[in-house]
């Protein structure tokens, strides 16, 4: 199959990866691609070359430093960048000859001209619903031509309103890539992820204060004035800021913890953070927001339904106590990219055929 993959612009598609959407539209096509489909990846220019690249937007004024590519003052021109990067490939995508658009872009322009092209597409609803897109999805729904994907239910919820019958496929990790570690090494906590106040690290750190615990926070600093302001002055012998580490790294840091701190201040859609606690054999202890309640079970760990942090100490107290071969059983039953691949191949091939079908009617 000729599949056509649609990358967001934010940061290119390469390891280390930004975060949970770089992550998870790198290993797309790199199974798509081994399980010998021809891949191209539409991203910007510094994204991965094996990964059948094909940018549409220059990273000469990416800035690693701060993971972005404009400065604040010219966040205009990063948006009229990107809506014009989507814009000229929406225009000529016909010409590719794709049986298929697989879009993960997080933009309003992929999803408002697939009703002007012929090929067919399948978005990824990698987020709540956010003004433009929810406008163009209303609007593209009187028309019908794209079948839109959730990453878990609680997101395929929040959308329910604009995309009445989104399907779920829930995201997966490459479990041979971690390691499972059948008891813990360090008497410590772990978080991981971006720092940015969506993701509550300082909550994080205060809970494993007051359940008695270490942490150590392992992750890129997406917000400069967040970490300044909330997460830095908590650091200390007892709460300890790491290098960004590799995989290698953070699989050793993550299987040796006591258990995960994972605590969403947002309706998050997925978390691959949680997936990849749970593949090392870390329980979780977190807030019960977004797909948490729908991952993580008694089994695997505690939740807490407030963002108090002394709620949440006492989830930490219950989910180091808890079996670290169940957490691995869950990650191997529900999150495994093998897994997902297959789910998005089968949908791919469904799309296919009724275009097929249609166009023979």
């Amino acid at each position: 199959m000729k599949i056509g993959i649609v990358a967001h612009l934010k940061h290119p598609i390469r390891k280390p990866f930004m975060g949970g959407l770089e992550a998870f539209t790198y290993e797309v096509a790199k199974h798509l691609i081994a399980r010998g489909h021809d891949v191209t990846l539409f991203a910007s220019e510094h994204s991965d070359p094996a990964l059948g690249l094909r940018s549409i937007m220059s990273d000469e004024d990416y800035n690693r430093q701060t993971l972005s590519r404009f400065p604040s003052h010219e966040l205009v021109e990063d948006f009229i960048s990107t809506h014009h990067a989507y814009l000229e490939l929406m225009q000529d995508i016909d010409r590719e000859g794709f049986d298929i658009i697989f879009n993960n872009s997080l933009n309003y322009v992929p999803i408002t001209m697939a009703t002007l092209i012929n090929t067919p597409m399948v978005t990824v609803l990698h987020t709540p619903p956010i003004f433009e897109m929810k406008r163009a999805a209303a609007q593209e729904r009187k028309v019908g031509k794209i079948r839109y994907v959730s990453v878990s239910k609680s997101n395929a919820t929040a959308w329910k309103p604009y995309i009445s019958n989104c399907e779920i496929i829930s995201n997966g990790i490459d479990l041979g890539q971690w390691k499972f570690h059948d008891r813990n090494e360090g008497d410590y906590l772990v978080w991981f992820g971006r720092i940015h106040p969506d993701k509550g690290t300082h909550l994080a750190i205060e809970a494993a204060r007051l359940a008695g615990y270490k942490i150590k926070v392992a992750g890129s600093i997406a917000d400069r004035h967040y970490f300044e302001t909330y997460v830095e002055p908590l650091l200390s012998e007892h709460a300890e800021l790491l290098d960004h580490l590799n995989h290698e790294q953070l699989n050793e840091l993550i299987g040796q913890a006591a258990a995960s701190v994972i605590t969403p201040c947002w309706e998050e859609p997925f978390g691959l953070v949680i997936a990849e606690s749970l593949a090392c054999g870390t329980p979780v202890a977190g807030f019960a927001r977004g797909a948490l309640p729908n991952l993580v079970c008694d089994e695997t760990g505690c939740l807490t339904s407030s963002c108090n942090p002394a709620d949440l100490a006492l989830c930490i107290r219950q989910a180091v106590t808890l079996d670290r071969f169940a957490c691995r059983q869950r990650a191997e039953d529900l999150l495994s990219i093998e897994t997902m691949i297959s789910s998005y191949e089968r949908l791919f091939s469904e799309v296919v055929a009724n275009r097929s079908l249609s166009h023979a009617v």
